[in-house]
């Protein structure tokens, strides 16, 4: 079959690969009208169109094809975009400007765009072709590997480079006990120093993936036609069911090749300034193109790419491509990792200033000019929230702060932050790299089409689009400029609620408003949602303490408060009680044993001085609680945003350093706050000396013990986003720290959005440390005597919500699986690990009903 269009003016434009790149091209082309004078054609060798791949482990997590197609719906028809779906272009007639297809379709051309992209590379292994060997390119690849996986226990990534991991992350997703095998000493080691890998292997082997560095794979061993092994040049061997191998890749430039088009001596289709191939009628963009002898292995040079190429085709010669910029933010297995810039501080004379968390599994280095003064690169991990403020330092030159480390760290006493907000950065800033996106774009934009919404504003600019990491950067844009035309910036908890948090607050406080249908009724609109519900339910219980199961408040509750009790992955739930100050009597840690024996609970100590109880079914539950209140337990609260625990040391009541009884204390104060219902959870914990072993100072508010009194510490934060906490008061004492606790906590309650924790409160707050000094110690808004007098009827009216529960039989009737029947549900599966139950994954679970089948 040949194909030339009847109309004389229109020409042929035929496009190689329908990839990210090759469907960017075919965008580009439709904005710029190219439809007017371009017969638009393309080859797409996969069955389906252009879909995310840099998103490609979404498919594990239940994302479909559909989901990840990047085309949207009638987009090539409407525009008249001729494309052969499932037909893999063979060779290019250069002589004849004909394109021949593998299904014999034979095309005139007068451009043609090469967009084939890369392909795995497998590193020639004795066995590589085993049977449950993969590579981790295409949706038919993961579905394949899916498919295989069902009957596997053990898998491989061999690569521990982006991809690897990636891979990795669908592995573990699968169920399979993961490994990753890495040849060179460290994982990344394109994106990532030594001291970065470092803490990136500890990150990902706490999240239960093995890592192997330094490994050189000889051998793939099988048996019975199934793969068993790997075996290693230093001896070592590995078993395993499956291997995906993601170990980099190479150009696909085999059309270029037999079309006589100029290649690098390592592969990849030569091209210039303007992404023309040694014949000018013929273009390459994206991972199958080189540029100065470089191969660029992500999608935002590839955009590019598209662009130029796109530019040049309407108006010959009027674009260049230079290079790009290889930064990178990802998110692996849950880990924050972003590399920018000069992260390897090549630059002579330039300088590096490195801050290491091995505690929190946080590394940050900055590469600095000789003269301290610009920011030429750096590597973050484990949080890279910094990374879109310091990619605008670098890439606009910006003179950096006389304390470059400023930008790293929480914001010294009394300053402000030394990042720069996205106001102070040139129009000519690019904020997004995926789609070359400038700030000045996007304000033009939000100023021309009055956008007051982030979608709106993606939607008009393609901003964010992409991999999303300058979201952020956008919005914060956003909010800009509509303070800047004199638009209100609305906090709207909802489209229910056209208020803050904080102002339905102080409706609820002020008009005494006991119910989620009376605040709607007086203050809001529809029936409310997900978010307002159980938004709501916290405001209540914060100002009114009531029991959270009585109606109407029980129907707001998400899954966790609803239940009193945290769900699980396989929908069992945890019981984790109270242990106030981490001190607990003996008889009491029998009975624990005997609960979680008894019920065969998954027994674990928890990082704040707990035990806690999993597996256990949701008819278990009121059970689990009545035999704990007997021995004198009640609910820990881990399932509420609310205080969770109060961690301490054993003071001076133990330890030679100690200067005073922290455990006391502890105990005290948890007991004073338990049951608080907070925007976000709470914790806390009291040191008894400057050692501070209870680490106070990581906690929303830290108690440390001095020879004077107490130094008490507030907005500290552990987890994704370590902050240490700040002072506010020192040498204080108890009746003081009290006062001031008490203050703090419900003017925290308060005051803060919805699900913010108190670390990003005050970041947020103006004034920040010193304005919150002058509202709990100086009592500078006259609401002190209020705010302690809401805490006193907390304390006054708190109740066990466990013991409430048991002793109401129609509360009982909620805790079974099933309306119409007494049965659990026979869709969960355990099996044996280490003496202990835990939930068995999918291909388990598929093994234990084939064994108990007759």
């Amino acid at each position: 079959m040949r194909y030339r269009d009847s109309c004389y003016d229109e020409k042929n434009l035929v496009v190689i690969g329908n990839g990210m790149v090759g469907h960017r091209f075919l965008e580009q082309m439709i904005a710029r009208g190219a439809t007017q004078d371009w017969n638009l054609i393309a080859f797409c060798e996969e069955t389906r169109v252009a879909y995310d791949r840099v998103n490609l482990s979404g498919f594990f997590a239940g994302k479909t094809a559909a989901d990840l197609s990047l085309v949207a719906p009638g987009l090539y028809h409407e525009n008249n975009v001729q494309i052969y779906i499932g037909d893999k272009a063979e060779s290019i007639d250069r002589t004849h400007k004909t394109i021949t297809s593998a299904n014999g379709v034979v095309i005139d051309y007068d451009k043609v765009v090469i967009a084939t992209g890369s392909y795995p590379f497998v590193p020639p292994i004795q066995g590589k072709d085993a049977q449950g060997t993969f590579v981790y390119r295409t949706i038919d690849d993961l579905e394949a590997m899916s498919a295989y996986a069902k009957n596997c226990k053990v898998g491989v990534v061999i690569g521990g480079g982006l991809l690897g991991l990636e891979c990795a992350n669908a592995l573990k997703n699968m169920g399979l006990e993961t490994h990753v095998v890495e040849f060179a000493p460290r994982l990344m080691p394109v994106q990532v120093d030594d001291a970065g890998g470092t803490i990136l292997k500890n990150k990902i082997e706490a999240l239960g993936v093995m890592v192997h560095t330094s490994k050189s794979t000889t051998e793939i061993v099988s048996e019975h036609d199934r793969v068993t092994k790997m075996c290693f040049a230093d001896g070592s061997e590995l078993q395993t069911d499956m291997i995906v191998f993601s170990a980099g890749i190479r150009p696909r430039d085999e059309i270029a090749k037999t079309s006589g088009l100029t290649v690098g001596d390592r592969g990849g289709i030569v091209i210039d300034d303007h992404c023309q191939t040694s014949d000018s009628d013929i273009y390459a963009i994206g991972e199958c193109a080189l540029h100065n002898h470089r191969i660029y292995g992500l999608v935002a040079p590839g955009y590019a790419m598209a662009g130029i190429a796109a530019d040049n085709l309407c108006n010959p010669k009027s674009a260049t491509f230079t290079g790009a910029d290889m930064s990178t933010k990802l998110k692996l297995l849950g880990v924050d990792v972003a590399s920018f810039g000069d992260g390897f501080a090549k630059t002579p004379g330039s300088k590096e200033f490195t801050i290491v968390d091995a505690v929190q599994g946080i590394y940050k280095k900055l590469v600095l000019s000789e003269n301290g003064t610009q920011l030429l690169g750096g590597i973050l991990v484990g949080d890279a929230s910094a990374y879109g403020n310091l990619m605008q330092l670098m890439q606009n030159q910006i003179t950096l702060p006389p304390h470059p480390e400023d930008l790293l760290l929480p914001p010294r006493e009394g300053k402000t932050s030394a990042v720069m907000g996205v106001e102070g950065l040139p129009d000519t800033a690019q904020i997004c790299s995926c789609n070359n996106v400038t700030k000045g774009q996007i304000c033009s934009a939000i100023q021309t089409n009055n956008l007051t919404d982030i979608g709106s504003v993606k939607k008009c600019t393609n901003a964010g689009t992409g991999c999303g990491g300058c979201v952020p950067l956008v919005t914060d844009l956003l909010k800009a400029e509509m303070k800047k035309a004199g638009i209100e910036v609305k906090n709207h908890l909802c489209e229910h609620f056209h208020y803050s948090r904080q102002e339905l607050y102080h409706l609820v406080r002020t008009q005494k408003i006991q119910t989620f249908e009376s605040l709607l009724a007086q203050h809001g609109q529809g029936q409310g949602c997900e978010i307002c519900k159980p938004a709501v339910a916290s405001i209540l219980a914060s100002a009114w303490n009531d029991y959270i199961l009585n109606l109407p408040h029980a129907a707001l509750q998400d899954t966790n408060d609803a239940f009193l009790a945290n769900i699980q992955k396989d929908g069992t739930y945890s019981v984790i009680p109270r242990i106030p100050g981490g001190e607990i009597k003996p008889e009491m840690l029998i009975a624990l044993g005997e609960v979680a024996k008894e019920f065969e609970l998954y027994t674990k100590i928890t990082g704040g001085q707990r035990i806690d109880l999993l597996g256990a079914r949701v008819d278990q539950l009121p059970h689990i609680w009545r035999k704990l209140t007997d021995a004198g337990f009640e609910s820990g609260h881990a399932y509420g945003k609310a205080l969770r625990t109060v961690k301490s040391c054993v003071g001076s009541t133990w330890c030679r350093f100690g200067v005073q009884d922290s455990t006391s204390l502890a105990i005290e104060v948890e007991l004073r706050y338990r049951g608080l219902r907070a925007p976000h959870k709470l914790k806390s914990a009291v040191s008894g000396c400057t050692r501070e072993c209870a680490e106070a100072q990581s906690k929303d508010f830290g108690i440390i013990a001095t020879e004077k009194g107490w130094n008490l510490y507030v907005c500290g934060n552990g987890g994704m986003k370590p902050q240490h906490a700040h002072l506010i008061a020192e040498d204080i004492d108890k009746e003081t720290l009290i006062k001031y606790i008490d203050r703090f906590l419900m003017f925290y309650v308060r005051t803060a959005n919805r699900l913010e924790r108190t670390a990003t409160w005050l970041n947020k707050l103006e004034g920040g440390i010193d304005y919150l000094k002058q509202v709990i110690i100086d009592d500078s808004l006259g609401i002190c005597a209020e705010l302690e007098a809401e805490m006193a009827h907390q304390v006054a009216t708190y109740a066990c919500e466990w013991k409430a529960t048991i002793d109401d039989p129609k509360k009982l009737a909620r805790f079974s699986h099933f309306i119409n029947s007494d049965a659990s549900d026979p869709s969960l599966v355990h099996i044996e690990e280490r003496g202990q139950k835990r939930p068995a994954f999918d291909h388990e679970k598929e093994l234990v009903s084939m064994h108990d089948r007759p």
